[in-house]
């Protein structure tokens, strides 16, 4: 028994195709999107009365994929939370790109915020956080060649 890979993040969201675009502005591309409901899934994930929407993105060469899941049964009474970068649990999705000052100029104009700044680490990397649409914190890395 091995692990094979990582198949994909899962991000419950509140505004589907706003947070679908900024990932498909990042450069992602989407594989399809789909509704959810049923005894099956409720029997998955431990909740009753499921009825979601599903899209399912992936990286434009690679593996990788994102599923971007709204609930429309049952809703969640907490609303969106905005953590900050510390804040214990999974916080953030790394994605490793070029040109991160033209993807950050391209983001922010969408709505986006940079959280820190950009940062040259080592003479290796660019590196920054860019908070999304709901809180999500991405992390972009830019290879210095």
């Amino acid at each position: 028994m091995k692990v094979q890979r990582i198949d994909h993040i899962g991000v419950i969201v509140d505004d589907l195709p706003s947070v679908k675009a900024f990932f498909l502005e990042l450069g992602l591309r989407e594989l399809g999107e789909a509704e959810v409901e049923g005894e099956w899934v409720e029997r998955i994930i431990g909740l009753h009365d499921v009825k979601e929407t599903v899209a399912m993105l992936a990286v434009p060469e690679g593996e990788a994929m994102i599923e971007l899941v709204k609930f429309h049964s049952p809703s969640d009474e907490k609303d969106i939370q905005h953590p900050l970068a510390n804040t214990l649990g999974i916080r953030h999705i790394a994605f490793a790109i070029e040109d991160v000052e033209g993807i950050v100029a391209k983001l922010k104009k969408k709505g986006a915020e940079l959280i820190g700044e950009i940062q040259n680490y080592e003479n290796a990397y660019k590196l920054c956080y860019i908070r999304g649409p709901e809180g999500i914190i991405l992390e972009l890395a830019e290879k210095i060649k």
